[in-house]
């Protein structure tokens, strides 16, 4: 089985202290994904990011009534120094909630004939399960490791964990 770990929108506007869709929760989850990622590279397997990339007038920002966050070319799009990414790191942006919808990620796991992905980051109900649910309908294993992502609320989070594990068939680990 060949396997990619997924690090998902953990970037400046959603991890840092004041941000504009601060995640508080993100910065306790920044130690396990670091492990997570080291022993992915130890291992020689892809680590790949997965990112917001918004236009400074996105649709979703009125749509839902988000300020404006993850705006390509900020500070705040870009990954938090703790996980940055490698220079051979593939960096997949993206402007929905999965990193599959119109992005590169599928093209890049097929060349890398990746069958298994690990998914870690934010937000566990939206970013994480939308991308979790596309990549089931695409045939790959999931699995999400509990410590590695990150809730706006606590029950949004458990029900995510449910639906990805009991509807979707993803391994929580």
């Amino acid at each position: 089985m060949a396997e990619a770990l997924l690090i998902i929108d953990m970037l400046n506007d959603f991890v840092q202290p004041g941000a504009p869709l601060e995640v508080p929760e993100t910065r306790s989850i920044i130690k396990a994904i670091q492990k997570r990622v080291a022993a992915a590279r130890a291992a020689q397997r892809p680590v790949i990011y997965i990112c917001d990339a918004h236009t400074p007038d996105d649709p979703e920002f009125s749509r839902m009534g988000w300020p404006p966050h993850a705006v390509r070319g900020t500070a705040g799009a870009q990954v938090i120094s703790e996980l940055a990414p490698g220079e051979t790191d593939p960096v997949i942006e993206k402007t929905g909630y999965s990193g599959f919808h119109q992005t590169g990620l599928e093209g890049l796991l097929q060349s890398l004939k990746i069958d298994h992905l690990t998914l870690t980051g934010c937000v566990t109900n939206i970013c994480v399960l939308y991308t979790a649910y596309d990549a089931v309908i695409r045939g790959y294993d999931v699995s999400v490791p509990r410590d590695c992502v990150a809730n706006l609320a606590a029950d949004d989070g458990a029900f995510a964990l449910k639906q990805m594990s009991e509807v979707l068939g993803v391994k929580v680990e």
